[in-house]
């Protein structure tokens, strides 16, 4: 016998499902609601995801399913409604929330004894897609660097925050890398730098004019006698700079300037990559630079420089909203 459900607790929408696999749903949206006190939200997305998936088998195998064919069901099959869903534009993190419901669901079913699957556990998650970095524009990023005395305490902590700056924004530098520097081996002239990042993988960076004018001011201007091997940035106390202090600093000057809330330190990194890009820098080059382990990674930027042209275009051209 085939019925069409609609049980109040998941979703207003209707199952397509046979008695024995009803009565099962009926059962785990109790148990949801009851037992594990999921919010009304959840379940509505729960019943949404399971009404699609037993619609689009009732399709796929050609017969309204019941327990003995979710049972039955191989991982071809997952597959095949993952793809589905993907062709019809649902990105992969609500592929990945699907594909959790169907797993809740078929634990249940396993441990009440009503059906077991074991090729679901066969079935990978949708990787999340990695989020287009997000880049200050090149005025933005000077006006940034302007601004730092604006919002120090003194002037030699203007001068190391506005060195800081500039080493992530001209060389491309991580915060860590930045603040891991000994004084011994302060870029205080224009060439390169030896970087030590992730993996402790060590790599060569330009150094600007600029870059070097800013920290030979602030090694002039520092209190503290720092020996060679003590860290380049110091606190007001003398002792290592922690990254919190760089991090509120650049929040101070984010709100007086009224720039987004993703203007970080680690912003300067990818606004370093982008405006190279967008240069016509090599992406393989700047692979290099920013010391990434695979192309894949720094491709990401070719996004945003992407987003950005269409955005240039849409404002500008006379044809854009034709």
């Amino acid at each position: 016998m085939t019925r069409r459900l609609a049980p109040p607790a998941l979703a207003p929408q209707a199952f397509s499902a046979r008695q024995d696999l009803a009565e099962a749903l009926n059962r785990w949206s109790d148990w949801l609601e009851t037992e594990r006190g999921v919010s009304p939200l959840t379940l509505a997305a729960y019943g949404r995801d399971l009404a699609q998936f037993l619609d689009f088998l009732t399709e796929h195998r050609g017969a309204v399913p019941d327990l003995g064919a979710l049972a039955a069901l191989t991982p071809a099959d997952f597959r095949a409604w993952l793809a589905r869903r993907a062709a019809q534009g649902i990105g992969r993190g609500s592929n990945a929330r699907g594909l959790s419901t169907l797993r809740s669901f078929f634990r249940f079913l396993e441990r009440r004894g009503l059906a077991r699957n074991a090729a679901l556990i066969l079935v990978r998650s949708p990787k999340p897609a990695k989020p287009v970095p997000k880049a200050l524009t090149e005025d933005e990023a000077l006006k940034l660097l302007d601004s730092v005395a604006g919002v120090a305490p003194d002037i030699w902590i203007a001068k190391r925050d506005l060195a800081i700056l500039t080493l992530l924004y001209g060389a491309g530098l991580r915060i860590a890398e930045a603040l891991s520097l000994r004084r011994g081996a302060a870029p205080i002239n224009a060439g390169t730098l030896s970087v030590t990042g992730k993996g402790n993988k060590t790599r060569l960076v330009p150094i600007l004019p600029a870059v070097a004018k800013a920290i030979r001011d602030y090694l002039e201007a520092c209190p503290y006698a720092l020996t060679k091997e003590a860290p380049l940035f110091v606190g007001a106390r003398g002792g290592p700079l922690h990254p919190r202090l760089v991090q509120s600093r650049i929040a101070k000057l984010r709100m007086a300037l009224g720039l987004p809330e993703y203007v970080t330190p680690h912003a300067l990194r990818h606004s370093f990559a982008t405006h190279l890009l967008a240069g016509g820098g090599d992406l393989r080059a700047i692979q290099e630079l920013l010391g990434h382990a695979s192309l894949s990674t720094t491709q990401r930027y070719t996004k945003v420089d992407a987003a950005r042209l269409l955005a240039v275009y849409d404002a500008a051209h006379p044809r854009a909203k034709s």
